[in-house]
Formats: C-alpha cells, sequence, structure tokens
C-alpha cells in the first residue's frame, strides 16, 4: 500500500476498466510524444506493456500510440502536475495527474484535500524516494532474486508469495535493469517510477474508523479524471 494506493472498493467493474483504459491511454499518448517506436522509445514501451497487461483492447492502444505522436487528431497537451499533502490522520500522500487544463485539475484537487491537508511542493515529497519498480516472477526453479537483483544492477529488492518479486532502481536504471532481469531467470510483468516512502504511517496504528476514512478519502482522488496515481505513506 506505500507504495502506489490501489482501490479494494469497485462496485462497476466495467466502468473502473473503462476508467483504467482511459488513464493507461493518456500514459501512451504522452510517452508516444517522443516517438512511436517502442523500440526506440522506452517510456512508451513501459506504457505499451502496462496496457496490454491490463488487456486495453489493442485498437485503443494503437489510436493512444498514433495520437500521442501527432498522427492522428493534432497534438496532444497533457500536462505533468504533482500535488502533495495529507490524508485524514496525518497520512502522507502524492497524487499524480495528467491533464489538459491545470485549473480544473487544480481546483478539483483543492476541494477532495478538504477532507485532509494540501500541501506546497516538497511538503511530503522529502520523505519518499522516486525509485523505478519493476514487478516480475521467477521464470524457472533456479532463479535467484538476490543474485538477480546484483547481476541486472537493482538497487533493492522484496520477495513476494510463491517466488514473486519487485526490484528497485534509480529511475534512470529502470530500463535496464527491466532489460537485464530476463537474463537472470525472471519475467518482468511491469516496470514503472514510483514514490515509495520512507516512514510511512502503519495501519496497527490507526482504528478501524480512521481508517475507513483514509481509504474513503484515497478512493475519491482516485476517481477523479485527471488522477493518474496515488502513492500513500501507509504501510500494513
Amino acid at each position: 500500500m506505500g507504495a502506489q494506493w490501489k482501490s479494494k472498493h469497485k462496485a462497476d467493474a466495467s466502468a473502473a476498466k473503462g476508467k483504467l483504459f482511459t488513464k493507461l491511454a493518456k500514459e501512451v499518448m504522452v510517452a508516444a510524444r517522443n516517438g512511436a517506436d517502442p523500440a526506440m522509445n522506452s517510456k512508451l514501451r513501459m506504457a505499451i506493456e502496462a496496457s496490454r497487461k491490463a488487456s486495453m483492447p489493442k485498437e485503443t492502444l494503437e489510436r493512444a500510440i498514433k495520437k500521442g505522436a501527432g498522427l492522428l487528431d493534432g497534438p496532444v497537451n497533457y500536462e505533468h502536475i504533482v500535488y502533495e499533502g495529507f490524508a485524514p490522520h496525518q497520512v502522507p500522500v502524492i497524487v499524480e495527474c495528467l491533464t489538459d487544463n491545470k485549473n480544473r485539475s487544480a481546483q478539483s484537487i483543492r476541494v477532495l484535500f478538504r477532507k485532509g491537508q494540501l500541501g506546497s511542493s516538497g511538503s511530503v515529497s522529502w520523505d519518499f524516494k522516486r525509485l523505478g519498480q519493476i514487478d516480475a516472477s521467477p521464470a524457472n526453479a533456479d532463479a535467484d532474486i538476490e543474485m538477480a537483483a546484483i547481476e541486472a544492477g537493482a538497487q533493492d529488492f522484496e520477495a513476494g508469495e510463491e517466488g514473486d518479486a519487485v526490484f528497485y532502481t534509480e529511475p534512470t536504471d529502470l530500463d535496464l535493469v527491466a532489460k537485464a532481469l530476463p537474463e537472470f531467470g525472471f519475467t518482468v510483468s511491469a516496470a514503472k517510477l514510483i514514490y515509495k516512502p520512507n516512514n510511512p504511517v502503519s495501519m496497527a496504528t490507526l482504528s478501524a474508523e480512521a481508517l475507513a476514512e483514509v481509504e474513503h478519502f484515497l478512493e475519491a482522488i482516485e476517481d477523479d479524471d485527471d488522477v493518474q496515481h496515488v502513492y500513500v505513506g501507509l504501510a500494513e
């Protein structure tokens, strides 16, 4: 939970998938501004992989690439904006937006943070690390997570259930490490830049009512159309 917030409660799965595809298409369009060839554009390659993992229709993905590259419907004018602040009970939050109207986004974020506290730039991010995160699984029984991390150039790693692993890298090394991991027995399923909290608030210190308030706050932010990613300093 301390990396990227993921909503637990989605009543309408179809609507949720549509919203996810919209956000992934934005990522693809913005990345494609630097070139439509994923072999020459690492950001686009990672955005395409994330979209395919989410089962985005091929036609939707191809249209997003063409639109971002300026080959369809004119140029894409999305701005990347980061907001910082606190959810209820002083839980730190970083919100990343991609928007074609920054005034609309600013107004929406101000309203959403009324139940928390919107901070200035740097008010929260100082207590997060900007890292690359790679989700991977072992391709064979002999795969060694520690050796793979060392050899591929990862900064750190976490072992998950059934051998699944999360590798952390310097932001500039994300693509290189993701490409190297298969050589050392791991199949990469996702690679992205994240904010990882240094000192997350423990869920054990919050009452059930307080935790519900935090989750409701985060879900409301995540549902905003301009919000791409929500990172929260909260740990199980």
